[in-house]
């Protein structure tokens, strides 16, 4: 039998899964980091503790699945995207990696934005030219600590600083690099003329590779501290957002999905990059060559109703506790006994500022329309249909440009029937639970892998991998009375930007 190992290097940790020739799981370990909050929306994490974990959740895996290393066939990835990780010509970390959640470089995004325009930072990359991104990382660096700057040997995401030091190549693929603001989305070519503004020394960036492309094999010290053979093909698998999209099956143009985790996007297949006049959205380049994943998302979606349960649902967490269910499972069904439209209650999701669709980090959430008529269950169905209301101006944006009737669903959130229903109700079409929600990015990892090396004959086999379990249509006359608050939904959230910056002036 032949076995993958895929890695899923996220935020929290490192997740190690062992999948077969037919794309089963048969085994997972998880190994915790630190991450580093350190003010001034400042946040690190140690690569080093990435290898650790690399190295401990591999040696776990062997250790109780009962296979023998000598089985697996390849290595593939999945990582968190749009850090900056400096390393030496030996792939040993120079400082703390600067995550993908680091804003402390909004001066450089100013910079870049003075330099190279917004507009045309949108059309070479995909996507607005942000502090969110590598570039500015980069450029922090260059202005700030300007000798770890001239140390560096190169710059790379997680999962290539892995990669490296696995296999000793300095490289990334298409996806991750559509993630740094660096990349020329259509020429798939690091770009020269962004480079040429940041003065940014383009030798420092790793070579551009495809996301099924065998990196190398793996050496025979890397093979010693994660107690495997050497000679394993390193494949470069793809970002997160990326590998989602694969695990998810939309593999093929014109095929679209839901992540509702903690934060939310929408992302779909396209064969052209999708760019939107008010650069609500951004473009990643797909882990299918010749491909790309339009994407938008929301910060606060799962993370709204986690919120409402720890600080409202106290007699759903009470009771939840007392009959050993989940409270989430309590709070799903109070929220069916509110009707659609929650009383005529809103609720506004940007307890973290948003990113799409109004990338305004001064946003805030808000319940409009609240009266002595409201009960708790209207605010647990106002939370679920303001997540929803958002996420629909997002699909909104491609719908101009690309036409589908369903969309599939993965992450936690896509467990809540009452959820998926609001869902049907408010886009208007069909949603599609699969089968496998919240391990979606580690098998999109898993089948880049085995794609690489001939062990699934191409992307389609994420289809049969992940099947569609149940389906839900949209109720015409709820369908309607969701289509009458949607504009006063986008409506509140322009009437209140002139009170989210006053609010954030106050001194307090």
């Amino acid at each position: 039998m032949k076995y993958i190992l895929a890695h899923d290097l996220g935020t929290t940790g490192n997740k190690a899964t062992l999948y077969n020739q037919q794309g089963e799981m048969t085994a997972s370990n998880f190994s915790a980091y630190k991450t580093r909050h350190l003010g001034d929306n400042r946040v690190e994490q140690n690569p080093e503790d990435w290898w650790q974990a690399v190295k401990e959740s591999t040696s776990e895996l062997i250790n109780t699945s009962g296979i023998s290393s000598e089985e697996i066939a390849v290595i593939s990835f999945s990582g968190q995207m749009m850090g900056c990780v400096p390393v030496d010509e030996k792939a040993r970390p120079i400082r703390n990696a600067i995550i993908w959640a680091d804003q402390r470089s909004t001066a450089e995004e100013e910079e870049m934005i003075a330099r190279i325009g917004a507009d045309k930072g949108y059309k070479i990359t995909g996507h607005r030219l942000s502090a969110s991104y590598s570039a500015a990382k980069i450029k922090w660096l260059m202005n700030q600590e300007r000798d770890i700057y001239d140390k560096t040997h190169k710059f790379l995401q997680a999962k290539d600083y892995i990669i490296a030091r696995l296999t000793g190549v300095f490289a990334t693929d298409y996806s991750d690099a559509s993630g740094t603001n660096l990349l020329d989305l259509e020429k798939l070519q690091w770009s020269p003329e962004i480079s040429a503004a940041l003065e940014l020394d383009q030798e420092k960036l790793p070579e551009l590779k495809e996301s099924t492309a065998v990196a190398g094999e793996l050496l025979k010290s890397a093979a010693e501290d994660l107690n495997l053979p050497p000679g394993i093909p390193v494949v470069m698998g793809a970002g997160d957002g990326v590998t989602a999209s694969v695990g998810a099956g939309s593999t093929a143009p014109g095929t679209a999905y839901n992540y509702l985790g903690s934060s939310s996007w929408i992302a779909l297949t396209a064969k052209e990059p999708i760019f939107d006049p008010e650069k609500r959205t951004f473009n990643w380049a797909h882990a299918v060559s010749g491909l790309y994943a339009p994407c938008g998302t929301m910060q606060s979606a799962g993370a709204s109703y986690a919120w409402l349960r720890d600080n409202i649902a106290w007699l759903e967490q009470q009771t939840a506790a007392e009959l050993d269910f989940e409270a989430y499972d309590l709070m799903n069904i109070r929220v069916s006994q509110s009707r659609p439209g929650a009383d005529k209650l809103l609720f506004l999701p940007y307890l973290m500022g948003e990113r799409s669709p109004h990338w305004n980090p001064e946003a805030r959430g808000a319940f409009l329309g609240l009266s002595m008529n409201n009960d708790r269950a209207d605010l647990m169905r106002a939370v679920m249909e303001g997540v929803t209301f958002n996420l629909r101006i997002i699909l909104d944006s491609f719908a101009k440009e690309l036409n589908f009737d369903e969309i599939r669903i993965i992450g936690g959130g896509a467990e809540s029937s009452i959820w998926r229903e609001i869902m049907a109700n408010i886009y208007r079409k069909k949603v599609l639970k699969l089968k496998i929600l919240r391990e979606a990015p580690s098998l999109g990892a898993a089948i880049i892998g085995g794609v690489a090396v001939d062990i699934f004959p191409d992307f389609s086999v994420a289809e049969k991998l992940n099947p569609v379990v149940d389906r839900i249509e949209a109720t015409p006359e709820v369908a309607d009375t969701y289509q009458e608050i949607y504009p006063v939904f986008k409506d509140s959230y322009r009437a209140l930007t002139d009170i989210y910056s006053r609010l954030k002036s106050l001194k307090l």
